[in-house]
């Protein structure tokens, strides 16, 4: 295994011993950052050399340099403070979890990895970046060799002021449509989601952003700065920030009645064209009128008369973080067997996961679909929470991917499995809920071949806003906008099907990468799908599928338009798909488990037992399991 190590201007490597090629990824999750209107942030003076230093560092990274642009990048900079280091003096510990990035101002530092020596530096350079996104665990060790000094970050105070800012620039978008005729009549959930579509433009002094008698299909509303309007050329009017310009575009194509030039120096504007509105919402009319509808879960109550020492306990078939999923059986109605998920009270507790086993919980016990693992009931003891599953005796499609010849399916076989998906997706975004995790690790093979959806630990559902801000996935399968934290919405889901579908084709994600710290897959997913080169064997259709469903803007991904998943369902690439057959499983799949018995575990992994026996939690918080 080569491990790489990165900083702004090179990179190094160096040969681990561990070769394991075939493993499962684990998911990753951050603390969910919890902030108030009034919260107060510390900011630090610098002088002008010093904002210099910072910003070029943060410039030339070229990890940072796509998250940081504009009002951010000076938070940034306002946010750190600088610490004074000694020699002998450990920055960073390889293997614990770090909160803090760094800027190295002077001195010189040592990187080891393995206790085996990297490199040392003396420059001006950024490390600890992943730092910024979630309390990455540090692959490397980074100690002072000679006494300095390093600009410091504590990244969850800057996460709070990102969200913030992010959210007050949303309510000031609202703000602006508000005044705007037409839309002013819309409800305010109906406006958030045109924020969505707003795309910044700025334009230089004297710039003609529209010119008089020429066509328009753009509407404008003025962010930062001000500009003159002109008509036969007289000046007519100036506009300033919160005003607009062009919104007859949004009703029909229409010729400019003035001329707009921008002001020194310079304006900011929110656009919008009318193809964007009417793709997401048909005509004005029609989008003053439209109705938001979700639909509820469907809770149904089955095995509600069960308890746990009922059961025995047979073998495990997984293994994840917080513990295991066992076979069980019965003792007195030997035809009823499940899968028990058995997760670790104080492994939890230690995490501060508890929310996210909540979620698990609520979210995946209330859903009722042939496409979603149905969940049961739980149990709890003073050891573990438990999760009575269905079982599916085919074993997880990782494992089934990982079984083919060439560690891929052919393309109908791709095709039948992420129909499977799509339909597991819909259901779950007509409720609300967004799934955040999808992978072939997390998609179980029914007995009768067809996929079903598990693990909902980062499932989420969401509100009228249509954003959440943590960071949640696994690193080759998360979309640029949680790296870029932005917020976002159901249209990672969609992002992932792109990746989900090119992994069941090639065997393999667009953005894999065998950095264990992810930060080379990251940069390889903002840099986009466009950048990938895709093998030879996938056909043009399948192709553009994966690059609409991985468009690098939110609202331009295929399944975020006005047609929803629909969009998705009536792709070419599934031209001649049958989607009433699939939900009436009439479509003969292309594996069927051959089971001997009722407890045939052949289609999982053999796990060593463990005897270890956790500690005990008596706290309350699990009083609802």
């Amino acid at each position: 295994m080569l491990l790489l190590f990165c900083n702004n201007n090179r990179t190094t490597s160096i040969k681990l011993k561990n070769k394991n090629v075939r493993k499962r990824r684990s998911g990753i999750i951050s603390q969910p950052t919890e902030y108030l209107e009034d919260d107060e942030y510390v900011t630090y003076l610098k002088s002008k050399e010093e904002q210099n230093l910072i910003r070029t560092a943060l410039e030339n990274n070229d990890f940072l340099s796509h998250i940081l642009q504009e009002k951010r990048l000076q938070h940034f900079i306002d946010c750190m403070y600088k610490q004074q280091v000694k020699e002998g003096e450990t920055l960073i510990t390889e293997g614990e979890s770090g909160s803090h990035l760094y800027i190295s101002n002077n001195g010189r530092f040592e990187i080891t990895i393995q206790e085996s020596f990297i490199d040392t530096f003396s420059d001006v350079r950024v490390f600890g970046e992943l730092a910024i996104l979630y309390s990455a665990k540090r692959h490397a060790t980074i100690t002072c060799l000679e006494n300095g000094s390093v600009w410091t970050l504590d990244c969850p105070v800057f996460k709070k002021l990102i969200i913030k800012t992010a959210i007050e620039e949303q309510e000031e978008m609202v703000s602006f449509l508000k005044n705007v005729p037409k839309l002013n009549t819309a409800s305010k959930e109906h406006l958030y989601q045109v924020t969505n579509l707003l795309k910044i433009e700025f334009f230089a002094t004297a710039k003609e952003i529209v010119k008089q008698g020429e066509g328009g299909n753009k509407f404008y509303i003025i962010r930062a700065g001000s500009v003159t309007v002109i008509r036969n050329n007289d000046k007519v009017a100036q506009l300033g920030k919160g005003q607009f310009f062009g919104e007859l575009a949004l009703l029909k194509d229409d010729f400019r009645q003035a001329t707009v030039v921008a002001d020194a120096p310079g304006t900011e504007c929110l656009t919008l064209t009318r193809k964007e509105f009417i793709d997401h919402f048909g005509e004005v009319d029609e989008f003053i009128n439209l109705k938001m509808k979700y639909l509820d879960t469907e809770k149904v109550v089955e095995y509600t008369d069960v308890n746990l020492d009922e059961f025995e306990i047979l073998k495990t078939l997984g293994i994840g973080g917080f513990g295991r999923v066992k076979l069980i059986r019965h003792k007195s109605y030997r035809d009823q067997v499940f899968a028990l998920k058995c997760m670790q009270k104080m492994e939890i507790i230690a995490k501060s996961h508890q929310d996210q086993v909540y979620n698990e919980k609520n979210l995946q016990m209330a859903c009722n679909s042939p496409f979603i693992v149905r969940m049961y009931r739980s149990f709890r003891d003073s050891k573990y929470v438990y999760l009575l599953l269905e079982i599916c005796y085919g074993g997880d499609l990782w494992n089934l991917l990982h079984k083919q010849k060439k560690r891929n399916f052919e393309e109908s076989a791709a095709k039948f499995y992420s129909g499977c998906i799509v339909e597991a997706l819909e259901y779950l975004h007509k409720r609300s809920i967004i799934y955040r995790d999808l992978k072939p690790e997390n998609v179980m093979v029914h007995s009768n071949g067809y996929l079903k959806l598990t693990d909902f630990g980062f499932a989420k559902k969401i509100d009228s806003k249509e954003k959440t801000y943590t960071f949640v996935g696994t690193a080759e399968y998360v979309a640029p906008e949680l790296i870029q934290n932005k917020g976002y919405n159901k249209a990672v889901d969609y992002w992932a099907l792109g990746v989900f579908i090119f992994e069941l084709l090639t065997g393999r994600t667009p953005f894999h990468t065998n950095d264990p710290g992810h930060l080379k897959t990251y940069k390889l997913i903002l840099k986009g799908i466009d950048h990938v080169t895709f093998p030879y064997y996938i056909s043009s259709k399948a192709r553009s599928l994966i690059k609409k469903l991985c468009a690098h803007t939110p609202s331009d991904r295929l399944g975020c338009q006005r047609g929803a998943i629909e969009d998705i369902k009536s792709h070419p690439w599934f031209s001649s798909f049958n989607w009433s057959k699939l939900r009436n499983f009439e479509i003969t799949p292309p594996f069927k488990p051959v089971l001997q018995h009722i407890v045939d575990t052949k289609y999982f992994e053999n796990f060593t037992e463990n005897k270890t026996v956790p500690l005990d939690d008596f706290s309350s918080w699990d009083n609802e399991f």
